[in-house]
């Protein structure tokens, strides 16, 4: 499983979204506090559809807390240590060099600040990027978690996934 990170989320719509498409790949929801919408925010309800309610998702009260978790989760997992991803607009490596593992972690920032500069510094070659215009800012937060989400996916040939599709009135 692939854990997407939220620090400090701040449009419900977008958290909904990424909420959607953890669903959809089995993946794992963190959100670091604070956030800048209630959980219980009809907007994030609506862009999450139907879907929160089968949401795997885990509250952290802040990013201190998270890493214990994620330090925790360690000590007791017979896995491989997991990775945890900063995906940012500031990384020099591209998020296709990393070869993801299972139970790896990927972490976005806030919408309007990205994750802050205090913590990138400390994890210089876990920043990865997505490739784009050097005169843009950057993509919307949850394009960015699905691109990097379902890179990670492919390189673990999509755990768990259904592979192939039926049409609902005709046959192939």
């Amino acid at each position: 499983m692939i854990n997407i990170v939220l620090l400090e989320p701040e449009i419900p719509y977008n958290t909904g979204n990424i909420g959607r498409t953890c669903v959809i790949t089995g993946a794992r929801l963190h959100l670091i506090r604070p956030f800048g919408f209630r959980i219980n925010d009809k907007m994030l309800k609506r862009a999450g559809l139907d879907y929160w309610d089968k949401l795997d998702v885990v509250e952290h009260d802040n990013i201190e807390a998270f890493y214990e978790y994620v330090s925790n989760e360690s000590r007791n997992s017979e896995k491989n240590t997991p990775q945890i991803y900063y995906a940012t607009t500031k990384a020099k490596h591209r998020y296709t060099d990393v070869s993801f593992q299972d139970g790896d972690y990927i972490m976005f920032g806030r919408e309007s600040a990205g994750i802050p500069e205090e913590v990138l510094v400390q994890h210089p070659e876990e920043c990865i990027r997505i490739p784009m215009k050097k005169e843009e800012r950057s993509l919307n937060l949850s394009n960015s978690a699905a691109i990097i989400l379902y890179e990670a996916l492919r390189q673990l040939d999509f755990p768990e996934l259904e592979d192939e599709g039926e049409l609902h009135k005709l046959n192939w």
